[in-house]
């Protein structure tokens, strides 16, 4: 397999979740699996993992780019984009800043569900296994609308366990997508699964798109303003 973001063929694999977070998260031994390769399964040249390489390929296939992200971000389609990275997209940032309309905004400077810019000022907006953590997804994801143009791109990825569906956590323990030893602003308000997509169309998007890398392992998802 080769990275979609720098090319290189040298991938390795860790662990990441600990016993408590899939006891909380309910997680069968299939599903701690691909989950442990979403996030852990990374290329040893740009660190990317799977969740950022199939959030390459979205972002990539929204202006029909066929190749790798690290050539995209210098292109002349890239280069005339205004890009909203809300709380840093993982081993993407690098990538995202080589493009000159980048503005990375971060919690708790910039509140997802208040966004602090005027009305269709980005044409992409980018984020990563954060819409779990929002309080209020939906308001959150209409933010993102809000600040798009018309026909901008809203791509993110959340962990999505497939075979199920979307939970509030409302009324549960806490849980925390954090390391155990620092879980502080990682709390889960949200256990995505198959219909994640409502919540990108309950935003007012009119269209969702998903894209998926080595099924069940990674999705990205996309609305479409």
């Amino acid at each position: 397999m080769q990275c979609a973001c720098c090319g290189s063929d040298r991938l390795n694999e860790l662990p990441v979740l600990w016993k408590a977070l899939i006891d909380e998260w309910r997680l069968s031994p299939s599903e701690v699996n691909y989950i442990d390769r979403q996030q852990g399964r990374h290329c040893m040249a740009c660190s990317s993992n799977m969740r950022s390489m199939v959030l390459a390929r979205a972002i990539m296939a929204c202006y029909g780019y066929h190749g790798l992200f690290r050539d995209f971000v210098r292109g002349e389609t890239a280069r005339s984009l205004r890009v909203l990275e809300i709380n840093g997209a993982a081993a993407l940032t690098p990538f995202l800043r080589q493009i000159p309309g980048h503005l990375l905004a971060e919690y708790p400077d910039v509140n997802m569900m208040s966004l602090p810019y005027e009305d269709a000022r980005f044409d992409l907006v980018v984020h990563s296994d954060t819409m779990e953590h929002v309080p209020l997804p939906i308001r959150g994801l209409g933010e993102c609308r809000r600040v798009l143009v018309p026909g901008g791109f809203c791509a993110f990825t959340i962990p999505i366990i497939v075979d199920r569906l979307t939970l509030s956590r409302e009324g549960m323990p806490p849980s925390y997508h954090g390391s155990p030893e620092n879980p502080v602003d990682c709390r889960v308000y949200t256990e995505y699964g198959a219909d994640a997509w409502k919540h990108v169309t309950l935003a007012g998007f009119r269209e969702c798109r998903l894209f998926s890398l080595d099924y069940p392992t990674a999705q990205a998802l996309v609305g479409v303003r």
